[in-house]
């Protein structure tokens, strides 16, 4: 008998000029039911990096767990954080270890974003179900929405856009794929579950409230429903 796997669906990371945000939907799905209506999909890694995940999600979050720890571990035994680009390899290393359960089913495929203070930017990258690690320029989405998340963010993206303007990008993107992806939560707002976002920049890893984003929520449906947003 088949087993039917919980399984998180999208997320996004955008690069502004000061670092990077990075937002997910609240929905799990097992097979054609809906599993869960307020997962959590965005995670610090460490002060200065998040993790979003895609994919099964059990093995998904055991996956940050233990990146969280490795991080950690380092730093006390370093006595300094890796730089970026270490962290990013070494999330690549543990996904490539995952791909015996990947061939079972069992994927998973995470975002990785952080603020490099070597180069003073935020830096976002991806990687595929073998490990292979990939940098991206502006911005990248993950999960079944993802595809209708990014060519959103793609229409919107600019080079200088501000920290609030990325935070309201993403929304919109999730919405947009929620729209499209039937695996993708979009915005409850009889229940009140809203996206997750963080933002990781000089100051470091930081979750946007809930109250913050409802009230982003809102008015960009509010603009929706006018004819003006998504």
């Amino acid at each position: 008998m088949p087993i039917e796997t919980v399984h998180a669906t999208t997320v996004v990371a955008i690069r502004f000029a000061g670092g990077v945000v990075m937002a997910g939907d609240r929905r799990a799905t097992a097979g054609m039911m809906i599993a869960s209506r307020r997962i959590e999909k965005v995670f610090p890694a460490d002060d200065f990096s998040g993790i979003a995940i895609a994919g099964a999600a059990g093995p998904a979050v055991e996956l940050v767990r233990l990146f969280q720890t490795q991080l950690e571990h380092y730093e006390k035994i370093e006595g300094e954080a890796l730089s970026l680009d270490g962290k990013a390899n070494q999330l690549a290393a543990m996904v490539r270890a995952n791909l015996p359960f990947a061939r079972q089913g069992l994927v998973v495929v995470p975002l990785f974003a952080g603020y490099d203070d070597r180069r003073q930017a935020g830096r976002v990258f991806s990687y595929d179900v073998t490990g292979g690690k990939y940098e991206e320029a502006d911005f990248q989405t993950n999960g079944s929405g993802g595809v209708h998340a990014r060519n959103w963010i793609k229409s919107q993206w600019r080079e200088d856009i501000t920290q609030a303007e990325t935070i309201d990008l993403a929304l919109r993107a999730l919405f947009a794929a929620a729209d499209e992806d039937a695996a993708t939560g979009g915005p409850d707002l009889v229940r009140r579950i809203f996206p997750t976002v963080a933002v990781i920049d000089v100051n470091g890893f930081s979750s946007v409230s809930d109250n913050d984003v409802a009230a982003r929520a809102a008015e960009l449906l509010g603009g929706r429903e006018e004819g003006a947003g998504v």
